[in-house]
C-alpha cells in the first residue's frame, strides 16, 4: 500500500511531466511565410497564370483552425500590363488580401506520417467580400512541420468582380485556385 507522502510524490511528478514534455503534435500550431498560391484564368483560345510565393498560413491543430492569405499585389502573371490590369479589377488598394479562414472538419491523425485527405470549412474574402468555402485538400506531417496541399475553384460574380476584357473577349468568370505550403511548428503558442 502506498502512503498518503508517496501518492503526493507521484501525483506532483506526473503534473509535472505533463506540463513539462513537450507534446508531439496536437495542440501545436504550425505557421508558414513563404507558401505557394496560384491561380489559373482563361480566355479563349489562350489560358494564364499567375503566382504568388509569399502565401502566410497557419494551421492550429489544438483548435482546428484554418488562416491562409495573401497579399494580391504580390501575385505576378509574367505580364507587366496583365498584373496592373489585375489590380485593378480585383480594386487592391481597397482589398489587399484574399483570405480563408475556417476549421478543419475531418479527422487528422498528426501520429501518421502519410498525407492524409482532410476539408477545412469557413470563409473565403476577396475584393472585400466573404463567401461560405468548403475546400478538400490533403495535410501531412512530416520532420519538418506540416504539409499541406489544396485547389477549389472560385467565380469571381460571387466575390463582384467583374472579369475584365477587350470587345468580346472576357476572362472566363471560374479560377482554379491552388496552394501548396510547409508549415513550421510554431513553439511559442502551447
Amino acid at each position: 500500500m502506498f502512503s498518503v507522502k508517496d501518492v503526493a510524490y507521484y501525483s506532483i511528478f506526473l503534473l509535472l511531466s505533463l506540463l513539462l514534455i513537450p507534446n508531439s503534435g496536437v495542440s501545436q500550431s504550425y505557421l508558414t511565410k513563404s507558401g505557394h498560391v496560384e491561380f489559373v484564368s482563361s480566355v479563349p483560345l489562350h489560358s494564364f497564370t499567375g503566382v504568388s510565393d509569399r502565401l502566410i498560413g497557419k494551421i492550429s491543430l489544438a483548435d482546428s483552425t484554418v488562416d491562409f492569405y495573401v497579399d494580391v499585389h504580390t501575385l505576378e502573371t509574367g505580364i507587366g500590363k496583365r498584373d496592373n490590369d489585375m489590380l485593378k479589377t480585383l480594386e487592391a488598394d481597397q482589398h489587399p488580401f484574399a483570405e480563408f479562414y475556417g476549421k478543419l472538419v475531418s479527422d487528422f491523425d498528426p501520429q501518421n506520417s502519410q498525407p492524409q485527405e482532410v476539408t477545412v470549412e469557413g470563409k473565403f474574402t476577396v475584393h472585400g467580400v466573404s463567401n461560405p468555402l468548403t475546400i478538400d485538400g490533403t495535410l501531412q506531417k512530416t520532420s519538418k512541420g506540416l504539409k499541406v496541399m489544396a485547389d477549389w475553384t472560385l467565380n469571381m460574380k460571387d466575390y463582384n468582380i467583374k472579369p475584365p476584357g477587350i470587345l468580346f473577349y472576357r476572362v472566363s468568370e471560374k479560377i482554379d485556385v491552388s496552394i501548396s505550403a510547409m508549415l513550421t511548428p510554431n513553439n511559442q503558442t502551447r
